[in-house]
């Protein structure tokens, strides 16, 4: 059995541990979890926040510092963090310039900044974001999802760290995050797969003589095996292909990435080959990097990055800088930066933050049919359980009646400490709902309480404005357009509705949901198991149409 060394809380007993091995350059907040650089750069405007599954390590705590990150957020092993750690720990780094994630380009990772971002942005901060795809192996044009965020990101995070610390404003690190991610691409091979985190076994098993050519950092099988080549082979193959597909001209950095188990002695005999391919192609390597710094925990192979150098890029990529893992001998000799040192982690929820979403002394005066609203919600939530549990089992994982009627369940609770029902929806399930649907449905209660707290008032015409609003708020999220069988085909005809009243508002979103019986999902989970559920709603447009009816039935 392998990975026997855990705590009952394994990432976060790691993080402290992390955090207590290196006290003068991170500290951790636990609640929630994320940590930070206790170092800021003093010309540094904007706070730099990344994040992702655990396993990865170094990556991302191990950047935390001058020159590097503020912030790195970590989910659970191989897991996106939550939307309310990214938010947090975001609000904690920010700098007077705003904040900038830089984000791999995996589902779950982009969903859950992008709501952090949402939130963010909804309470005055000025957030910008990096998404990192370099993997070449995902890079076909049958995917709507686009090539995987690899080992790119420590080269994005070195640049923009090094560029952060220079002074440069939110729109210029974001051009050049979008810069820097454009020319990269890289390339990945396994011979043993990661061990399995709950069982102890390897993941997947090889044949004799073969490997996984284009795995994920998520230990994610390729597309195929394929027999091994010669050492020389496969390093010349996995060059050729970086190369023939990293956009631009001009010299190269070079950085050879473990995925966890492969050894410093194998990966210099990878750099070696790849400089001397690269030599023979014409090309100059003016920048480097080998080592274990984006894993797959245990996993057995490596990748190959490739980035196209701009002449100012280069000299962010050596500039001094303070971390945990970044390795010192890429600093330059002179002195580190200015630095102020952080005397403890910010309070991740400000006392502004937390009077919004509680409503001010106007909120609280008028009468609140919103909290009735949100209760008839939960009680018709409660009368269609079982069909809402069934449509997600046709085409999901099953659990959206769970995460609905959970949800619900916890806005009463705070609605019975005392806050206004939209407002305590917003909160339950932003906050916590796992998942994908229980943000985005936060996202919509978010809208919807700041159009009746905008408006001071109860009608059907905030209840289309902040329909409206919450609905392109969820579509600049998970990018769902009308006709993707989601729940935006209930929510966009369901905001032209409202302006003629709740009961038409309700008896639209209801025919809304009902028509996605005939749709073919391309976004959301349904869409990885094309054809199934086909002449069945959406559980999640059924689910929303039934908040609606809700607000129907209160106000008529």
């Amino acid at each position: 059995m392998s990975l026997p060394f855990l705590s009952s809380t394994p990432v976060e007993t790691a993080l402290r541990g992390f955090a207590a091995a290196h006290p003068n350059l991170v500290a951790v907040h636990e609640d929630p979890l994320f940590a930070t650089s206790v170092r800021r750069c003093t010309r540094r405007q904007v706070g730099l926040v990344s994040g992702g599954g655990s396993g990865h390590e170094p990556l991302h705590a191990g950047f935390l510092g001058v020159g590097m990150l503020d912030a790195a957020v970590p989910g659970a092993v191989f897991a996106s963090p939550h939307n309310t750690q990214i938010h947090a720990a975001s609000r904690a780094v920010a700098g007077p310039g705003g904040v900038l994630h830089i984000v791999k380009n995996y589902t779950g990772d982009v969903i859950n900044f992008a709501i952090a971002a949402e939130r963010l942005s909804a309470e005055g901060v000025e957030v910008a974001t990096v998404l990192v795809d370099d993997d070449v192996a995902t890079g076909g044009d049958d995917t709507e999802t686009g090539r995987r965020g690899t080992g790119a990101t420590v080269v994005v995070e070195k640049i923009l760290g090094a560029a952060a610390d220079a002074g440069l404003s939110l729109d210029e690190l974001a051009a050049l995050g979008a810069d820097v991610a454009e020319h990269s691409r890289s390339v990945a091979v396994a011979a043993r797969a990661q061990t399995d985190f709950h069982t102890g076994e390897d993941t997947f098993e090889l044949d004799p003589g073969h490997l996984e050519y284009g795995v994920g950092i998520h230990g994610e099988r390729a597309a195929a095996s394929i027999e091994r080549p010669g050492f020389e082979a496969l390093v010349a193959k996995m060059v050729d292909e970086v190369l023939a597909q990293v956009p631009g001209d001009g010299s190269l950095l070079l950085f050879v990435n473990g995925l966890g188990a492969t050894t410093q002695l194998e990966l210099l005999n990878v750099y070696a080959a790849a400089t001397d391919r690269l030599s023979g192609a014409g090309e100059t390597v003016d920048a480097r990097l080998v080592g274990n710094y984006v894993a797959a925990l245990d996993m057995t192979g490596f990748s190959i990055t490739l980035t196209r150098l701009r002449p100012e890029w280069l000299p962010y990529w050596e500039a001094s800088s303070i971390t945990p893992s970044f390795p010192a001998s890429l600093a330059d000799s002179g002195a580190a930066p200015e630095t102020l040192v952080r005397r403890s982690v910010p309070d991740a929820a400000p006392a502004a933050a937390t009077a919004e979403s509680t409503g001010g002394p106007a909120d609280r005066a008028r009468p609140r049919l919103q909290d009735d609203v949100v209760r008839r919600f939960a009680e018709l939530v409660e009368e269609h359980y079982e069909e809402l549990t069934r449509l997600d089992r046709v085409s999901g994982d099953g659990d959206f009646g769970d995460n609905l009627r959970g949800g619900l369940r916890e806005a009463l609770q705070l609605m019975n400490h005392g806050q206004p029902g939209l407002a305590a929806a917003e909160r339950a399930f932003l906050d916590g709902v796992g998942g994908t649907s229980g943000p985005l449905l936060g996202l919509l209660f978010k809208w919807l309480d700041r159009a009746h707290r905008d408006h001071d008032a109860d009608g059907a015409a905030a209840w289309a404005r902040g329909t409206a609003e919450g609905c392109a708020a969820i579509q600049r999220v998970g990018g769902a357009q009308p006709g993707d069988r989601t729940i935006v085909d209930v929510l966009h005809p369901a905001a032209e509705a409202l302006r003629s009243g709740f009961a038409e508002g309700a008896r639209t979103a209801a025919d809304a949901a009902r028509a996605t019986a005939d749709l073919e999902a391309r976004r959301g989970r349904a869409s990885y198991v094309a054809g199934r559920g086909a002449g069945e709603p959406d559980a999640g447009a059924t689910g929303v149409a039934l908040l609606f009816r809700a607000a129907a039935d209160v106000h008529a």
